[in-house]
């Protein structure tokens, strides 16, 4: 099968919250693609060798600053392997519209689809429970899913609750293409309408 991604020669952006998928999807998606590379925010998380906060850790600021800083990396590796001939799936939660503007950027100019995997809370949380307990996230998601709800008009909001991992990367390589697509106009526009909305 010939995916409509490859002519696309951009990057993937596959975000959600935890249990929604995102490494299995990634992988798969991957192996269904002649030559692609996957850059996880956790891997490159790991890195930190000493100082490392965590998304909700304290100072909030920091833990602020160190998201940013591992989502520019993850663009930059997901540059040179693009460079290099190879489709990059990123797999990095993405919380909010103003990361995913600065990741834009930092992978312009190549055009870039967005995912993400949104299973309903619950569902998310059963997934979670299910992992090896060395994957497992041990904290409340509730806002984080909240959070990512906020983005639900940007790129492709893909509802797996009811999906498992074959068919939603079946449906990613058929149609994503067309319905992932995300520009930095959009991300502005959502931010944009998200700031009038705490205004009044």
């Amino acid at each position: 099968m010939i995916s409509p991604l490859l002519p696309h020669r951009g990057a993937l952006v596959l975000s959600g919250a935890p249990g929604a998928g995102k490494t299995t999807v990634a992988r798969d998606v991957a192996a269904s693609l002649p030559r692609s590379a996957i850059v996880a925010g956790d891997d490159v998380s790991r890195m930190v060798a000493s100082g490392w906060v965590g998304p909700i850790g304290e100072p909030a600021d920091e833990a602020a600053r160190q998201l940013l800083l591992r989502a520019q990396n993850i663009c930059s590796l997901a540059n040179n392997f693009s460079e290099a001939g190879f489709f990059p799936i990123l797999d990095h939660v993405v919380p909010e519209p103003e990361v995913l503007g600065r990741m834009l950027e930092w992978l312009a100019p190549r055009p870039v689809l967005f995912v993400t995997l949104a299973p309903s809370h619950a569902v998310a949380v059963e997934r979670n429970a299910a992992r090896p307990v060395w994957e497992r996230i041990d904290y409340d998601t509730s806002a984080l899913h909240e959070q990512l709800a906020a983005m639900s008009e940007l790129g492709w909001w893909l509802d797996t609750s009811a999906l498992g991992a074959t068919e939603t990367v079946a449906l990613i390589l058929a149609e994503g293409a067309d319905r992932a697509v995300v520009s930095s106009a959009q991300v502005a526009e959502v931010v944009s309408a998200t700031k009038r909305g705490v205004q009044t």
